[in-house]
This record gives C-alpha cells, sequence and structure tokens, in this order.
C-alpha cells in the first residue's frame, strides 16, 4: 500500500498505440543518422506527458531499467523509463502511482515543440545537400566543357561525379525519412505515445537523512510495442555535433593527464556503470588551477550533446520545495565553442563520465541556474546517480539498469 499518495480511479479513455515503433540507430554513413536521433530509442529521448500538454512542459529520458521481478518477488518483463518528477508530473507535492483502470497519464516521444524542430532539422538537411548537389553538377558541367583537360581535370571530374552520386543518396534517403516522419509520427495523441506514467516520488530534499539531496524522479512504463524492437538499454548516441577528434579534445583534462574519454564504435556509448559517493567526493582530474574535477557528458532534450565540468558539490536555494539542498554542480566547460551545459528542456539527462573508455552515471540533472538572464544556465544542478539509483530500488527492489536486451 502507497501512504499519501494520489491514486486516480477515473474511468479509462482507451488510446490504442498506433504506429511504427521507435526508429533503428543508423551507422554514419546514413545520412540520416543525426537527423532521426528525436526518434530513436537512445537516451535522451525527447518527452512531454498528457497531463502536461497545456504547460507544452518537455524534458529528457534520463534510463531505462528492468524490474525484473515486482514487489511479491514474481518474475517481471516490464521496463520502465526514468525522467524527473516535474517533467511527468503536474503536481509534485504528492506520491503518485498509477492503479488497475485508472486513466493512463500517457507519456510522449516529443512535444509539439521538439517534434517540429526535429521536421525543421530534416529538411534543412535535405536543402543544404541540394546545395552541394547542383554545386557538384555545376563543377563537373564546367571541367567537361574544357576543350583541353589534363589528368588533374579528369581526377576532379570523377571525384565530384562520386560527391554527387552520395549526396543524391543521401538527398533521397532524408526525403523518404521527411515522408516517413510526417506520415507516422506527426498525431502527438495517436502515434507517439510510448508508455504511461506509473510511478512519481514527491519532489524532497533529504533533511532527515542528512544528505540535502534532491529527489525529483518519476518512471513511466515502456509500451513494448513501441520500444522493444530497437531497445538497447542504457546507450547514449554522440551524433555528429562534434566530430571524433573534436570530442576527444573537449574531454581531455584541463591541466593535462592521461585521456579518460574514448570514442565508441558507431558512436554509441554505453552506460556500464555508476560514480560512487566516493568518486565524486574526490574526482581524479584536474582544472587548470589544479582543482579537482570530472569532465562529463550529457544529451538533453534542448541542447543536445554538451560537455561540461564537475567540479564538486554547490548548495543550491531556488528548489521548489523551498529548503536549501545540497547538489552535484556542473559548470560550462569552458573549452573554446563549446556551449553552454543545459537549457530549459534538458530536465531529466543523465549527466555521464567515462574513465578507461567505460561511461558512469554521475547524476540526474533537474534545474540550472542562468547568468544573467538567459535562458542557458551558467551552472546546472543535478542529483547524484548513486542517490538516485538508490531510491529507484526502493521503489523497484531488484531494479536492472545495465542490461543490454529487452528480455532476459
Amino acid at each position: 500500500m502507497v501512504d499519501d499518495a494520489v491514486v486516480e480511479w477515473r474511468e479509462a479513455v482507451p488510446q490504442r498505440l498506433a504506429g511504427p515503433p521507435l526508429m533503428r540507430h543508423v551507422g554514419s554513413n546514413n545520412a540520416t543518422h543525426h537527423v532521426r536521433r528525436f526518434l530513436t530509442a537512445l537516451l535522451g529521448i525527447p518527452l512531454a506527458t498528457e497531463g502536461m500538454e497545456e504547460e507544452d512542459a518537455q524534458g529528457t529520458l534520463t534510463l531505462w531499467f528492468h524490474e525484473n521481478k515486482d514487489k511479491d518477488g514474481n518474475l517481471s518483463d516490464k521496463i520502465y523509463g526514468v525522467s524527473n518528477c516535474h517533467v511527468l508530473r503536474k503536481n509534485t507535492t504528492v506520491e503518485y502511482e498509477h492503479r488497475g483502470g485508472a486513466r493512463k497519464d500517457h507519456v510522449r516521444v516529443c512535444g509539439m515543440r521538439r517534434f517540429q524542430r526535429g521536421l525543421d532539422e530534416i529538411r534543412k538537411a535535405i536543402t543544404d545537400h541540394g546545395i552541394l548537389a547542383d554545386l557538384y553538377t555545376r563543377e563537373i558541367v564546367k571541367l567537361e566543357a574544357k576543350e583541353r583537360k589534363d589528368a588533374e581535370d579528369a581526377r576532379e571530374i570523377r571525384a565530384n561525379r562520386r560527391d554527387l552520386e552520395v549526396v543524391s543518396e543521401a538527398i533521397a534517403d532524408l526525403e523518404a525519412l521527411c515522408d516517413e516522419v510526417i506520415k507516422y509520427w506527426s498525431d502527438m495523441k495517436l502515434r507517439r505515445n510510448i508508455g504511461q506514467v506509473q510511478y512519481a516520488a514527491p519532489i524532497t530534499v533529504d533533511v532527515e537523512g542528512g544528505t540535502l539531496y534532491t529527489s525529483d524522479w518519476a518512471a513511466f512504463l515502456a509500451a513494448e510495442a513501441k520500444v522493444k524492437d530497437e531497445f538497447e538499454g542504457n546507450v547514449v548516441d554522440l551524433g555528429s555535433k562534434y566530430s571524433p577528434p573534436e570530442l576527444v579534445a573537449m574531454f581531455y583534462p584541463l591541466a593535462g593527464g592521461p585521456i579518460t574519454f574514448k570514442f565508441p564504435e558507431e558512436r554509441k556509448l554505453r552506460i556500464g556503470g555508476c560514480a560512487t559517493k566516493e568518486d565524486l567526493a574526490n574526482p581524479a582530474e584536474f582544472d587548470s588551477e589544479g582543482r579537482r574535477c570530472l569532465i562529463v557528458g550529457k544529451y538533453g532534450n534542448t541542447t543536445d550533446l554538451t560537455v561540461g565540468c564537475y567540479a564538486g558539490l554547490v548548495s543550491f536555494t531556488l528548489n521548489e520545495v523551498g529548503i536549501e539542498s545540497v547538489e552535484l554542480g556542473i559548470y560550462n566547460s569552458g573549452v573554446k565553442n563549446a556551449e553552454a551545459f543545459s537549457a530549459k528542456g534538458d530536465s531529466g539527462s543523465l549527466v555521464w563520465h567515462t574513465t578507461n573508455g567505460k561511461a558512469h552515471i554521475v547524476g540526474q540533472l533537474h534545474s540550472g541556474n542562468n547568468k544573467g538572464g538567459s535562458t542557458s544556465n551558467h551552472v546546472t544542478y543535478c542529483t547524484p546517480g548513486w542517490y538516485l539509483l538508490d531510491h529507484i530500488r526502493k521503489k523497484f527492489k531488484y531494479a536492472d539498469f545495465y542490461r543490454t536486451t529487452w528480455s532476459a
């Protein structure tokens, strides 16, 4: 039994799960790989809920977990997604659990703004490739019109023809993706439901336990028909916002030292563990002034992939419960050309760090502090990952965060 919980028993309004499952991740040689990321099952999925539709509230998937066994010890094949309570629930002051035939609060991939942005990105990619196709075509015509052509001209013609073939194939793939997205994903209420809110803990600050950490999490039951086919567990798609050399350089410790980040095959960074309390208390890297830090990354709904610097615990007094809390403070990296670590809409993002080529959970992003009234955050606040996982296990005792397939 759940004490002091909101348990809804209103008559259910059926909503069938229509449309295709979430898209598969594709390799970097596929021109659609970056612009399809908002509809795949990898971490950073943009989330919105039916219950928050009027507010147009949006956030980000933190992670997936397998239930394994229910509270009575019976085997369970259910998989849950986690985000912030304030992303998935309007009322964040009470505990909530969905029961029986109660009305479901559907969780959707992408709110209206994020979906339109995704569609715009696909269309821009088509336009950009079209510009290149036109350029290659004109260069071929000009070179072939020359009365005297030497070996260099012949080589340029061959290269432009190869490039034109690649770009033309890319345009066809992007146009097909655009058509597919419009046809099968535009209807948010019917086609973008990927689960239902199952449980939400109220937002609290741990005064009784003495840590003063913020708890701001909720879980939704993933719809097998929409998620199972392309489920890979907790994997981050590093995308193409930064090239592999650029990203490796951004993760290089500011004061030098061994490289802890290794760019993964297929751009897929698997989360394989969680930083301990001791790891966060004594970061293993150092900044340019000799202070301990960790170079961290996150993939969010608004700012996509960003890199920042965790420098220790900081106090935070602007939380919803009005109590001074203690958070992981993530600062903008300071690396040239790197953008702010987070912005509004990134709530729920998983913050991670790599050690020896393996990624570990650092924390769950829940808020930030703007500098100069900007919409981008100068400092980002996170709940420690180990603390979040402990709280999830208090409700889902047998939760497994590291399985790589849907079924055992």
